[in-house]
């Protein structure tokens, strides 16, 4: 199995897994045209994908997955929560072949099997996902709050490990953000905190897990 990041950050968020014949992306937050232009830096085209499965509804997760998906016949997958919000937030879904996830149950497609998990996150439904083709497993982890219980096990005997932690909460503190948006940041239905794998993820790797 394979994987690469088309971009991670607040300007948007995409990955590519592939294992034989099948290639997934995961979240799609750019334009069409952006996505485009970063799936063809790493050798790959809109066609290839066969299938996006999405974490949750904030923007740039979601924003490009029904404008790719549509221009493409991409199917999606996304829980009833996320799909919801979207709806309500305004998202045209016509047109686009959508699959409900359970948060409990594993789907396969094609030569991967795909794992969603829950996670504390100030959205509507979202998951994060584990990736696995048999041999090897990689687990995801951006948007969660905090770690839990059920994410480190979620994650145990993962082969490969993709992690969004993204900001230290001294300069949170003393940065331009008004307060709300500092204290969304750094609840625990925010986003990790720079010092979260060395505090949570300690044992997990000296058990044996890959990185």
């Amino acid at each position: 199995m394979r994987f690469t990041s088309l971009g991670s950050g607040s300007q948007g968020n995409a990955l590519v897994a592939e294992a034989g014949r099948t290639r997934l992306m995961l979240d799609c937050g750019f334009t069409v045209l952006d996505t485009e232009a970063r799936l063809a830096r790493a050798g790959l085209e809109p066609s290839d994908l066969a299938g996006i499965i999405v974490t949750h509804e904030h923007g740039d997760h979601a924003d490009g997955v029904f404008p790719l998906a549509r221009r493409y016949g991409i199917p999606v997958w996304m829980t009833y929560g996320t799909l919801a919000a979207l709806r309500d937030g305004g998202a045209s879904v016509e047109g686009c072949p959508i699959r409900l996830v359970d948060s409990q149950k594993a789907f396969s497609v094609g030569d991967l099997l795909v794992q969603p998990f829950t996670v504390p996150h100030d959205a509507r439904e979202p998951v994060q996902y584990v990736l696995s083709d048999g041999a090897s497993r990689l687990g995801v982890l951006t948007d969660a709050g905090c770690a839990t219980a059920h994410i480190e096990a979620s994650l145990s005997g993962c082969d490969a490990l993709v992690l969004e932690c993204n900001y230290e909460p001294d300069l949170l503190e003393g940065g331009s953000y008004p307060p709300s948006l500092k204290a969304r940041i750094a609840s625990r239905l925010g986003h990790l905190t720079i010092g979260l794998p060395g505090k949570y993820f300690r044992r997990w790797i000296a058990a044996g897990s890959g990185t």
